[in-house]
């Protein structure tokens, strides 16, 4: 499946709200949604301009939605789901996030930080739609024919 519009996107990341991930003998789920926005949200507060960084933060979980089952799988398609919408950045970010062979550079090492400290930290991370403008800035800049849906 590949997102054509933020719109759509904006969608499937409303319908993780109340989605547990895949229980862990190592930690609780978490609700996939607020999950999404607390990790975006310490992303946010620790690289403010790196937009594509927070953004692959928040759009990681669709994944699940979009393939329930293996991490790697969830991370497959959650990157190919947002690569044309969102750039080959953010998709590959996205992609290499859950492999643990994957060469971790700094931003996929800040991206795996924030993902593990999003599933505990309590705190209020704003709502969806605060996130609206830097999805439609990211799509804009690469959007195939420089117009947005």
């Amino acid at each position: 499946m590949e997102l054509r519009s933020v719109e759509e996107l904006m969608d499937l990341l409303y319908t993780c709200r109340g989605t547990r991930d895949a229980p862990d003998r190592d930690r609780p789920p978490v609700d996939l949604h607020d999950h999404a926005l607390r990790t975006a949200a310490l992303l946010r507060r620790g690289r403010p301009a790196d937009k594509e960084l927070q953004v692959a933060g928040l759009v990681q979980p669709v994944g699940g939605l979009l393939w329930p089952g293996d991490p790697a799988a969830r991370a497959d398609h959650a990157a190919y789901a947002v690569r044309a919408l969102l750039g080959e950045r953010v998709f590959r970010l996205v992609h290499r996030c859950p492999r643990r062979d994957a060469v971790a550079d700094d931003d996929l090492l800040t991206l795996r930080q924030a993902i593990e400290e999003g599933r505990t930290t309590g705190f209020d991370a704003g709502v969806l739609e605060d996130w609206r403008t830097v999805l439609d800035l990211l799509a804009a800049r690469n959007s195939r024919l420089g117009a947005v849906d």
